[in-house]
């Protein structure tokens, strides 16, 4: 099934059984098992077989099983208890930074973002986190258009916003304060899916006071720590960037 499911067009039972150093007689057998139940199709001009939609229909069942947030809720839960902190997840989604989940802290006042928030690229600590381990194309996205200041502390060099991110691909983390709100700091860490490939990110967010400008090494391991064992979850197997201050 993984054979024919990675093939581009139909395949004969002959190379089939070449393939996998076994008998025609052999691999007809499982074939017409596996279409039996729908795994298999076969073409009626070339009697050549492909993958069936039953494969597919699996795939997008398992797919919505691995959904980021739902596999992504219970680690935000703890990391929010852990910190006392606002805990929230974001993704990428056509060249924006959609915050997914937002778990309040246990201030008495709440944090003002959303589920559905979308986050510059350039002044968040999740879109300084999509910069530096996303796709190379989203820097160039970022920087196609002016950077908008939304305090005096925003980064709107595209110079130092590319430094900014390449000191955030080297530790692992990122974090705004300032940046896009007087008084608030984020601080966040990247998620990776099963292929290496940035699925997101996870931060607390909250006022200087409690999330400082340096933020403590406690709060740093909480976070990428977070952010590591969802990714775990999501399939990914590397090894994790850290710095002293994550360790």
């Amino acid at each position: 099934m993984e054979r024919l499911a990675t093939l581009r067009e139909p395949i004969g039972v002959t190379e089939l059984a070449r393939e996998f150093a076994s008998s025609k007689a052999t691999v007809y057998r499982h074939l017409q098992t596996l279409m039996l139940h729908g795994f298999v199709r076969q073409e009626a001009t070339t009697m050549r077989y492909a993958a069936g939609i039953k494969l597919f229909i699996l795939g997008e069942r398992l797919r919505e099983r691995f959904d980021v947030l739902a596999i992504a809720r219970d680690d935000l839960a703890r990391l929010r208890d852990e910190t006392g902190q606002p805990a929230t997840l974001s993704a990428l989604v056509e060249h924006q930074i959609v915050v997914l989940e937002v778990l309040q802290g246990h201030a008495i006042v709440n944090f003002g973002t959303q589920p559905g928030t979308v986050l510059d690229l350039h002044a968040s600590a999740h879109g300084n986190v999509a910069l530096a381990f996303g796709p190379e194309s989203l820097m160039e996205y970022c920087l196609a258009k002016p950077l908008k200041a939304w305090t005096p502390h925003t980064i709107c060099s595209p110079g130092a916003l590319q430094r900014a991110v390449a000191q955030v691909r080297a530790r692992g983390w990122a974090t705004a304060p300032n940046r896009v709100l007087q008084g608030v700091n984020g601080l966040a860490a990247p998620l990776f899916d099963h292929g290496g490939n940035y699925a997101g990110a996870v931060a607390i967010a909250g006022s200087i006071q409690y999330v400082p400008a340096s933020p403590p090494p406690a709060q740093i391991r909480a976070v990428t720590q977070t952010a590591e064992r969802i990714s775990r979850k999501l399939g990914w197997n590397g090894r994790w960037p850290r710095t002293d201050n994550g360790s």
